[in-house]
């Protein structure tokens, strides 16, 4: 998938013509041992230590990724602290392009409101895909009865106006159970992606179930329901597994289960998505900021599999680190690869 670079109204900002940015030690992959020394904190081009404060915020669906890149990147960076938010998606860019944050986490591409609100602050921005993901469909632990539901029936379920009350309503063979529902809010981009991918129309849901941008709400609203169902990131679930029962969704060729590989062969149908992260490109001169979206890039798989994540297929991957290399070229930086 093609990154998109900068929007083309993005202000110029100024380089600095003598300090390059710290990504050498700094940057270091998870799975490497030999990370450990000393200087694993410092710029190597200029012996300094990184320090400074990095505010994300957004998804809730992004933030195990982001909380996981951050804790691994301050323990390489004592000096570095990388504060993690989730106001949702819609949330997130509000506090963006508001120039409030210096990175937002992102379960959607931005839309064309958000890109005109970052215009008129002038807020320009990169965008970064760093791992997919596959909505979850979750049902009571002890629900013996649903196994796999059609998107018709999410549909028959989710739309706007429905009067779908109880299991029975959903489909003859359940039992009469009272459905309880719990979801995404409207300010998350989980929002947004399910109810495109099963009503048609992004923001079309019916309104009387229990909303929350806190993935952990609805795990523990379905966790406490008998009929309770609900839909999230699929990190949620594997975090969650011991408390919550996952479905599979039949989106027209037959019951499917969201699994990293379901995810990145696209089987899984409709609800895979990519996953985003915005860098303001101010925030972006500071050394501590950019090492870390570089470290977020060049550990991107490592960190997709410590967070429970669909890691980025290989052609996702390329195109990724292929345009870091081109920012990076575009900066006028001199920096060193990544290494352990």
């Amino acid at each position: 998938m093609r990154i998109e670079a900068l929007p083309v109204n993005r202000p110029s900002r100024p380089r600095r013509p003598t300090t390059p940015v710290a990504l050498t030690a700094t940057v270091v992959l998870l799975s490497a041992s030999a990370c450990g020394s000393e200087d694993a904190g410092s710029d190597v081009n200029t012996g300094e230590r990184l320090s400074g404060a990095i505010t994300v915020d957004g998804s809730s669906t992004v933030a195990p990724l982001s909380v996981v890149a951050a804790r691994v990147f301050e323990e390489r960076n004592p000096g570095v602290k990388v504060t993690v938010g989730t106001s949702g998606t819609a949330g997130g860019f509000a506090k963006f392009c508001n120039g409030e944050t210096d990175i937002s986490d992102a379960s959607r591409r931005i839309n064309d409101a958000e890109k005109a609100a970052c215009a008129r602050n002038g807020i320009a921005y990169e965008e970064f895909l760093v791992a997919n993901d596959g909505l979850s469909v979750v049902v009571n632990k002890d629900n013996d009865f649903a196994d796999c539901l059609t998107v018709e029936q999410l549909k028959k379920i989710w739309e706007p106006g429905s009067k779908v009350a109880s299991w029975k309503d959903v489909d003859p063979a359940f039992p009469d159970v009272k459905l309880e529902l719990f979801g995404a809010g409207r300010d998350s981009g989980t929002f947004d992606y399910f109810t495109e991918a099963v009503n048609g129309k992004e923001g079309a849901s019916r309104t009387d179930y229990s909303p929350s941008e806190d993935d952990n709400a609805t795990v523990r609203g379905v966790a406490g329901a008998k009929g309770g169902l609900g839909y999230f990131g699929l990190s949620y679930y594997e975090e969650n597994k011991d408390k919550l029962k996952l479905l599979k969704v039949d989106g027209g060729k037959g019951c499917v289960e969201p699994t990293p590989q379901t995810v990145q062969d696209g089987s899984y149908k409709p609800l895979s998505r990519p996953l985003y992260i915005y860098p303001k490109a101010d925030s972006l001169d500071r050394r501590e900021v950019s090492a870390f979206v570089e470290f977020f890039v060049v550990s991107n798989e490592d960190l997709a599999r410590k967070a429970l994540f669909v890691p980025l297929d290989n052609l996702q991957e390329a195109e990724l680190k292929k345009d870091f290399e081109n920012l990076k070229l575009q900066w006028g930086h001199e920096t060193p690869s990544p290494s352990g």
